[in-house]
Order: C-alpha cells, then sequence, then structure tokens
C-alpha cells in the first residue's frame, strides 16, 4: 500500500485519453472504490487503516476523468454543429446560385 496518505485536493486526471480509455478509468475506480468502502466497512473503528481518504481521494479522480469524459463530448458536438452549419451554409449557396 501508498507510504503516504492520498487527499482528494491532490488528485489530478491524465491527460490525452480516447473515450475508451476514459470509460476504462472509470469502470476501474468504480471498481477499486466498491472494494475500499467493503473494507472500510470491515475494519474496527478505531484502525489506523486510511480506507475513507482513500475513497475519498478516488472518487474526486473519478470524478476529474468523468468531467474530462464530459468536455470531450463537448467537444465533439461544438465540431458537428460546426459542421452541419458549413452544411446548411453550402446548401444555401448552391440554392442561391440555382
Amino acid at each position: 500500500m501508498d507510504t503516504y496518505n492520498l487527499k482528494p485536493e491532490h488528485m489530478r486526471a491524465p491527460n490525452n485519453l480516447t473515450r475508451a480509455e476514459i470509460e476504462k478509468s472509470l469502470e476501474e475506480l468504480d471498481s477499486k472504490i466498491k472494494t475500499l468502502k467493503a473494507r472500510a466497512n470491515a475494519t474496527a473503528a478505531d484502525s489506523n487503516h486510511t480506507y475513507h481518504e482513500h475513497v475519498a481521494a478516488l472518487e474526486a479522480k473519478r470524478e476529474l476523468i468523468a468531467n474530462k469524459l464530459g468536455d470531450q463530448e463537448d467537444s465533439q458536438s461544438k465540431w458537428q454543429g460546426l459542421k452541419d452549419g458549413l452544411d446548411n451554409l453550402k446548401k444555401d449557396m448552391d440554392n442561391l446560385f440555382k
């Protein structure tokens, strides 16, 4: 296990991930979070394990990665909107000169 305490404010999301890599990362983080929550529930109250902090850090990282998925979809929809606008402009120009 890590020799340092993970903190939510120190989490970063990797850059330049494809949609498939983002989805895989989200699945892996969901699995890790589920496992850590189960361990936290099975651990004695006075234990020195930092499962709760680790869960909070992974949930923060998951949120950052999920935001990247939303950003990627937003940029794709913007490009699609631009393409549609150019196609409509071309049609209008064709109709104008017919």
